[in-house]
């Protein structure tokens, strides 16, 4: 029995093990990539976190309109010349007293200002609530940009290793030929040096590779290991076709789906509401109040102290009033919170307008990149097709020995660099497709 326990127990402990280090090195999808970089950004975090502030003013606003309570209790002595409160003549006596007492006050008019406090902290949770969402969009575009640039830089190395592979297969030819007498030395050393600068393409698109992968972790914000990778998806570029909307018509659809410009009209209509907040300051306000109060004194009446609930009862007091206030100069304060209101309206307005402005900008540079993006594919598809037949002819005339080393090398690395190119183009393309796709209101999937 305990060898079979043990044997359980070394089992359970290879197989947690093994999946904590799959965890650490495991192939991860986009969307994982996308969820993790949401859950650890700190941008993100940092806009939540402010819109849990605005929900927080917005509660205080709200308790504004809640009248006010409190009751509390104090106790102490007096000595000296001081009027005792039993017989209500001046004595030498020392005196100890217990004081009950309960205010409430409660805000009947304030010119408006705790309703518009309330409307406005309501605008603000909602622009703070689409801030969020656009930190997000942010993150996610990024994420996919870096993606994509893994994925790109995993083929590029394939790239790179197929070119050594061909070049170590063409080499072996060219030193049995030049051993048995067929090809002169220099041949040999310019495979030999060619196949040197293959591997050290192999070595750089590694670098780029790790580069990528390391862009990618710290975007998740998630400690780097050599042994994280990504499942690359099947990306058919016939798939992802480039919007046939023009700048105008994404614009406005942009205008209507894109949180950082609701935020920022949101900001306008928040901005309004602080100065009809300002100019309260102006007006008359009225409020309630009302306070109980009872005590309990340490003195005799006629030879004995009254019991405490006795005094208490017999104490007991009640008093409310009404207080209006006129403001009729305030030392500028009002005219100065106004001022500041309508300023804080003007930096609203322009904050909108930028952020249109910018928008447009960037929806009128992705529509050009996508565009030239896509002819830059389609040439290299053109280019690749035509190299790639050249790169055959001049390796079977090679073979033959109908053309010298210098002539194979010329075509085998225009064939190689056409197919690097294709491969820079199609992903470009495919990024720039998305992120018109992005602004179109369609999925961020690949």
């Amino acid at each position: 029995m305990k060898k079979n326990y043990l044997l359980i127990l070394w089992s359970l402990t290879i197989t947690f093990a093994s999946f904590a280090q799959t965890g650490q090195q495991g192939v991860m999808d986009l969307e994982t990539c996308i969820e993790i970089a949401l859950e650890n950004n700190l941008n993100l975090q940092r806009s939540q976190v402010a819109l849990a502030q605005q929900e927080a003013n917005y509660l205080a606003n709200q308790g504004q309109r809640i009248p006010t309570l409190s009751t509390g209790a104090s106790s102490g002595y007096r000595w000296g010349r001081s009027i005792n409160p039993v017989t209500n003549l001046f004595e030498n006596n020392r005196i100890g007293n217990i004081n009950l007492f309960a205010n409430s006050n409660a805000t009947i008019f304030a010119g408006q200002q705790i309703n518009n406090s309330v409307r406005q902290s309501k605008v603000d949770i909602e622009a703070a609530s689409y801030n969020v969402a656009a930190t997000e969009n942010s993150i996610t575009l990024n994420v996919i940009n870096l993606f994509i640039n893994v994925v790109f830089a995993k083929e590029q190395l394939n790239i790179a290793q197929n070119q050594l592979n061909t070049t170590k297969e063409q080499m072996a030819v060219t030193l049995k030929l030049v051993d048995a007498g067929s090809l002169p030395l220099a041949n040999k050393l310019d495979i030999q040096a060619q196949n040197a600068t293959n591997e050290l393409e192999v070595i750089n698109a590694s670098n780029n590779l790790r580069i990528a992968k390391l862009n990618l972790a710290q975007a998740m914000q998630i400690p780097f290991d050599d042994r994280m990778d990504v499942l690359a998806p099947e990306l058919d570029t016939d798939a992802f076709q480039m919007a046939q909307n023009d700048v105008d018509e994404i614009f406005a659809i942009a205008l209507e789906l894109m949180p950082e410009i609701k935020a920022a009209e949101l900001g306008i209509e928040s901005a309004n509401i602080g100065v009809r907040i300002a100019r309260g300051g102006y007006l008359p306000t009225l409020g309630v109040g009302v306070s109980a109060f009872s005590n309990f004194i340490d003195q005799a009446v006629f030879g004995e102290v009254p019991a405490f609930n006795t005094q208490i009862r017999n104490n007991f007091s009640n008093s409310a009033n009404l207080q209006l206030n006129v403001p009729i100069f305030s030392n500028m304060r009002n005219r100065a919170n106004v001022q500041r209101a309508r300023l804080q309206k003007r930096l609203a307005e322009i904050q909108e307008v930028e952020t249109k402005n910018q928008l447009r900008q960037d929806i009128e540079s992705a529509y050009t990149n996508a565009y030239a993006s896509r002819l830059s594919y389609q040439a290299s598809l053109t280019r690749v097709a035509s190299l790639e037949e050249a790169f055959r002819i001049a390796q079977q005339r090679f073979d033959a020995g109908a053309i010298n080393f210098a002539d194979y090398q010329l075509a085998q690395n225009n064939f190689f660099n056409a197919q690097a190119d294709l491969i820079t183009s199609k992903y470009t393309f495919i990024f720039r497709v998305k992120v018109l796709d992005f602004y179109l209101g369609n999925p961020l999937k690949l």
